[in-house]
C-alpha cells in the first residue's frame, strides 16, 4: 500500500512539472469577439512561461481567407509576444498564434475579432 501511494505521488508530481512547460495564454489584445479600429492594430499575447519569440509565429487570417504572417516585435518580457498590423479593412479576422515555450513545447490557438 505504501509503495503504491509513493508511486501515485511521483506520477502526480511528474504530470505537474510537465504541464509547466506548456505555454498557456494568460491574456490577449484584442480580446476574442471584440471590434477594433483597423488603422493600427496592436497585438499583445501574454503567456504563463518564457516564450522563444524567434521561433514562435503570429498570423492574421483576413476576411478574404488570406494568411498574413505578422512580424513579431522584440520581446519586452520573456513571456510575451507583440506585433502590429496597419490599414486593415472592415470584416472578420482571426489571429492565429503558435508559441514555442523555452523547453520546446508548442502551443497553438486562435483569437477571432472584427475590424470596423
Amino acid at each position: 500500500m505504501r509503495k503504491r501511494s509513493i508511486a501515485v505521488i511521483a506520477i502526480l508530481f511528474g504530470c505537474m512539472f510537465s504541464l509547466q512547460g506548456h505555454a498557456l495564454l494568460k491574456g490577449v489584445t484584442p480580446q476574442a469577439g471584440t471590434t477594433v479600429d483597423g488603422r493600427e492594430v496592436a497585438f499583445a499575447l501574454d503567456f504563463n512561461t518564457r516564450i522563444d519569440g524567434v521561433r514562435s509565429r503570429l498570423e492574421l487570417l483576413t476576411p478574404e481567407k488570406k494568411t498574413v504572417v505578422l512580424q513579431i516585435e522584440p520581446q519586452i518580457s520573456p513571456g510575451s509576444l507583440r506585433a502590429r498590423a496597419h490599414d486593415l479593412r472592415s470584416g472578420a479576422y482571426t489571429l492565429r498564434w503558435q508559441a514555442l515555450a523555452i523547453d520546446g513545447h508548442i502551443t497553438r490557438g486562435e483569437v477571432p475579432f472584427a475590424v470596423k
